[in-house]
């Protein structure tokens, strides 16, 4: 049977021999700059001997002192959790009963107590395997039979799991570990499981080149259908990467997040460090165009999609004790993409056949658009230049809430009633935590009954699981009537708004 295309490890072997590679396939994955300069380094720059230790799409700032938690005197430096809530505008009382996982390779044996060091720092609920709040497995699912432990990828495990604690406090964690080897077999394996094991959200920081065989491996391991799953774009400025450019995943590009005196509070721009260091996109070789994605300069499938902080200059705290030395600020496309996938947990339980890297292409006023900065040198421009609207290197842009990573539609819906039968229409969004949120719709009935006492045919309206009207052929007009409802009292959760109308065997109401 053929090898997956990246039968090669991305780095050299931990024995230092280069595996060959198979004609016909992908080169070996790349390694991230080694030695970058100061103050941003990759995470291997301290072990920089041994290059299988570097991890693409981590890197860390080097100019802020490294102290333990115990030893803090102030809060870590870094984007805490409360910062990217305020950033992004989401809940923190959303995500309760969802599962996001977490593909990696090799093991880290600190990564429960680091947890419980970064969610205790910032007042976060207690997250552990007792509580069954965070799996540690391998790619077959095995909790004692863990990979070889591995300091080079800690950081970037660290660097995920705390990214889900900062967005969805509340959400389970599944941390899959691939077996022995940053391969795309075993790292394929690890991204199954973690469906396999109930995870509606996945994310990866990982990333290499195009290859012919690609969309064969977009079968294997990436076409899971009701689960979200997120792909780093990259971290080598203007180019593509796979699996992000894959067409069943969401492709997370990176940005620059400040604080600003604007109404937001912040503001972001492209993240590109040099000609050589910044988010990733482009155009796809291989992959298909997705019936949702329209952009006209690229045939086929195009990155990115959205968007998030990966800038190490304004990047994430991290607690690392395995492959650092505590507190740290990291960066990389590897924080954008847990990031987007705690937010798709925050949003709710994907619809069981869709792929939800579309559902920001039917919501693009809930994202904030980033319209400056650029990773490279393109044509069309797009391709490589944040613009109004869709580019390549943030996608349609950032979250605004949680609303564009829903399955609803931003142009509403509408139920229509045969006869007989019984119809209903969903559109699921959450309410903003401390916020009023009201529900408006205009409402026109018309109806072939004659009877002005019996009610025969029925619109319910609920809100979650709170009926807010009912409508019957009786509540016939002649024009449309606004309805407004208070749902404030759901300010904080996730909700399902649903419409359902039942029509008798009789004259019909629609």
């Amino acid at each position: 049977m053929r090898s997956p295309p990246w039968s090669s490890p991305r780095w050299p072997s931990r024995k230092g021999a280069t595996p060959g590679v198979e004609t016909g396939a992908a080169p070996p994955l790349r390694p991230l700059r080694c030695r970058p300069p100061l103050p941003i380094r990759a995470m291997c720059a301290a072990v920089a001997a041994d290059p299988t230790k570097c991890r693409s799409g981590t890197q860390r700032r080097t100019d802020i002192e490294q102290r333990l938690a115990s030893a803090l005197a102030a809060a870590p430096s870094g984007l805490s959790p409360a910062n990217l809530h305020s950033a992004y505008n989401l809940p923190t009382t959303a995500g309760s009963g969802m599962t996001v996982g977490i593909v990696n390779a090799y093991n880290d044996p600190n990564a429960e107590s680091d947890l419980a060091a970064y969610r205790s720092t910032y007042g976060l609920s207690a997250c552990t395997k007792a509580n069954g709040c965070v799996r540690q497995v391998s790619q077959t699912g095995s909790t004692t039979s863990l990979p070889a432990n591995d300091s080079g990828w800690a950081g970037e495990e660290m660097l995920d799991i705390d990214m889900v604690s900062a967005v969805c406090p509340n959400c389970n964690i599944i941390l899959v570990e691939a077996v022995n080897s940053a391969t795309m077999a075993d790292l394929g394996a690890a991204e199954n499981e973690a469906v396999a094991l109930g995870a509606k959200f996945v994310s990866n920081s990982l990333g290499g080149g195009e290859s012919s065989y690609q969309t064969s491996d977009d079968t294997a391991y990436f076409k899971h259908p009701g689960v979200a799953i997120t792909v780093s774009s990259g971290d080598s400025a203007y180019s593509a990467e796979y699996p992000a450019i894959s067409q069943y995943v969401t492709a997370v590009g990176g940005t620059a997040l400040t604080t600003a005196s604007n109404s937001r509070g912040w503001t972001e721009s492209v993240w590109k460090t040099n000609s050589t260091e910044g988010t990733g996109s482009g155009c796809s070789a291989y992959d298909p165009k997705p019936s949702w994605q329209t952009d006209t300069g690229c045939s086929k499938r195009m990155e990115a999609d959205v968007s998030a902080v990966a800038d190490p200059a304004t990047g994430v705290a991290v607690y690392d004790t395995y492959g650092g030395s505590g507190w740290a600020v990291y960066g990389g496309t590897s924080a954008s993409s847990p990031i987007l996938a705690s937010v798709y947990a925050l949003a709710g339980t994907p619809g069981a056949s869709d792929y939800p890297a579309k559902y920001p292409y039917s919501h693009t006023s809930n994202l904030y658009d980033v319209t400056s900065g650029n990773n490279g040198t393109c044509s069309p421009s797009y391709f490589c230049t944040a613009t109004t609207g869709y580019d390549g290197p943030t996608g349609w842009g950032t979250p605004n809430g949680t609303a564009a990573f829903t399955s609803g539609t931003s142009t509403g819906n509408t139920v229509t009633v045969t006869n007989p039968g019984s119809q209903s229409t969903t559109t699921g969004g959450a309410v903003p935590a401390g916020c009023k949120a009201t529900l408006t719709f205009s409402l026109h009935i018309d109806t072939a009954e004659t009877t002005t006492g019996t009610a025969y045919d029925k619109l319910t309206v609920t809100a979650g699981s709170t009926t807010l009207a009912t409508y019957w052929n009786l509540n016939h007009n002649s024009g449309y009537a606004q309805k407004t409802f208070d749902l404030s009292a759901l300010a904080g959760q996730t909700v399902t708004l649903k419409f359902n109308g039942v029509d008798d065997t009789a004259l019909t109401t629609g």
